[in-house]
């Protein structure tokens, strides 16, 4: 008994001892990979069984990314991922220092890294993400891609049309798995065509495959592109599943007008926390949410919003049941742009199995398709942007470009300076010197005049 007693004593002594050292030496599983290819970089999802500190440097000749995780252990198979159209050759990992996890990326060429961590949420558990960009991509010089228009050219309608979440966010998942991404994306591409086959349109993607873009991102890809309207396609959820139908939102600077507009809202704003978006907040103070939040009152984006939102609702309902019977408003991010109209459509309930059936064909895929490009076409029809094909087409003696005489431009609802300026290929400072504008803030009906070409 008293052999017994001292070894138990012994064992408690050093339990109380290496007891911080023990719980260290638990590691942490790596237990799944997942890799998504977007134009500028390669995003490399790593799964984790619980948090963890880790490390990232970069070697050369050959070119390699390193990574040290603290306390972790490899479950995950690196071999099963397609790595074809990624700046990697291959992974490997191996121990290091007996407890840590080193992950090696070998490298097709020079890459610029970029690492975070991401808590769990109701889709993953804890994750560690590594971006890279082609830095030989960077340094070439990049395209305009905004629309200009000369004087007395007649431009297209530029309409983005973004597909939602994406890559390491699926958004919401329906009956039998379906994921929410697959099937906006699979709409938008037939948005796209049916737009582009319209005279005078031009319809653009933000995403055309499967990859995560921060929601502000996607705003600014439509405003770089000089966009006359932005359309964001999704399939959502609901906490009930036989909630069902097709809705149209637009922004809305108090609030939502319902309990599930205010539902949808919150799910749809906590993307970016879904699929990472590194240090920016949803309640940052940066410049271009600050500009939305100054301008939502005086701008005319909002009134456009609601008028192509509401042609594209009727012409939804000749397809589908309608949700709500009127263009709802709440707060989704993505619709925060303070100077392109900006719809998002809820093409049905993906959380109801009988809709969820039809969104997977692609028949019912062109018909939505179609009746949200024709509600589209209605409304810029009859309220064509100054410089347009459409808006020449009304009045080819050019009365509706916005032209009173050579060398002038009347001010049209929904126009901004910077608009104004792209239109009219001019600068905007050489549109401030020559109408002595102190500010952006322009008025309906007002004249300006062009420098000369």
């Amino acid at each position: 008994m008293k052999v017994m007693q001292k070894r138990l004593f012994i064992f408690a002594s050093l339990v109380l001892l290496l007891g911080p050292s023990l719980v260290l030496a638990k590691s942490v599983s790596l237990t799944n990979a997942r890799i998504w290819n977007a134009p500028d970089h390669s995003r490399l999802v790593l799964e984790l069984s619980g948090q963890v500190e880790h490390k990232v440097m970069m070697l050369s000749k050959p070119e390699r990314l390193v990574l040290d995780i603290k306390d972790a252990a490899n479950k995950a198979r690196f071999d099963k991922l397609d790595l074809k159209n990624s700046p990697i050759k291959i992974i490997r990992s191996a121990r290091r220092n007996t407890n840590d996890l080193r992950v090696v990326l070998d490298l097709k060429g020079k890459a610029s890294p970029r690492s975070f961590l991401l808590k769990p949420n109701d889709k993953y558990g804890n994750r560690l993400v590594i971006d890279l960009y082609d830095q030989a991509l960077a340094k070439k010089p990049k395209k305009s891609t905004m629309s200009l228009a000369v004087v007395g050219q007649k431009r297209d309608v530029v309409v983005m049309v973004d597909p939602g979440h994406g890559g390491e966010d699926p958004g919401a998942i329906g009956p039998g798995r379906v994921k929410e991404k697959t099937i906006v994306l699979a709409i938008a591409k037939e948005l796209v065509s049916s737009i582009n086959a319209k005279k005078g349109f031009k319809a653009k993607l933000t995403r055309s495959s499967d990859y995560y873009i921060g929601l502000r991102q996607r705003t600014e890809i439509a405003r770089k592109n000089n966009a006359d309207l932005l359309v964001s396609v999704h399939a959502d959820a609901f906490k009930k599943a036989q909630a069902n139908g097709a809705s149209v939102f637009a922004l809305s600077s108090r609030g939502a007008t319902s309990e599930t507009a205010r539902w949808l809202a919150k799910k749809e704003n906590a993307a970016d926390l879904i699929g990472g978006v590194g240090s920016v907040s949803l309640g940052g103070k940066d410049n271009v949410l600050a500009g939305v939040l100054l301008d939502l009152s005086s701008t005319a984006s909002l009134k456009a919003s609601l008028g192509v939102g509401d042609y594209v609702l009727k012409s939804l309902g000749k397809v589908s049941r309608l949700h709500k019977r009127k263009v709802q408003q709440a707060g989704f991010v993505v619709l925060k742009s303070p100077d392109i109209p900006s719809i998002l459509v809820e093409t049905g309930f993906i959380s109801n199995p009988a809709e969820s059936r039809r969104l997977k064909t692609r028949k019912y895929q062109k018909q939505i398709a179609s009746s949200i490009s024709k509600g589209i076409e209605k409304h810029f029809k009859k309220a064509p942007p100054p410089g347009s094909y459409l808006a020449w087409q009304q009045n080819p003696s050019d009365s509706k470009l916005g032209r009173v005489n050579a060398g002038a431009y009347v001010v049209k609802r929904g126009d901004t300076l910077s608009h104004i300026a792209a239109r009219n290929a001019v600068t905007i400072k050489a549109l401030r010197r020559l109408n002595g504008l102190s500010s952006d803030r322009l008025s309906v009906g007002q004249q300006l005049r062009l420098p000369a070409s």
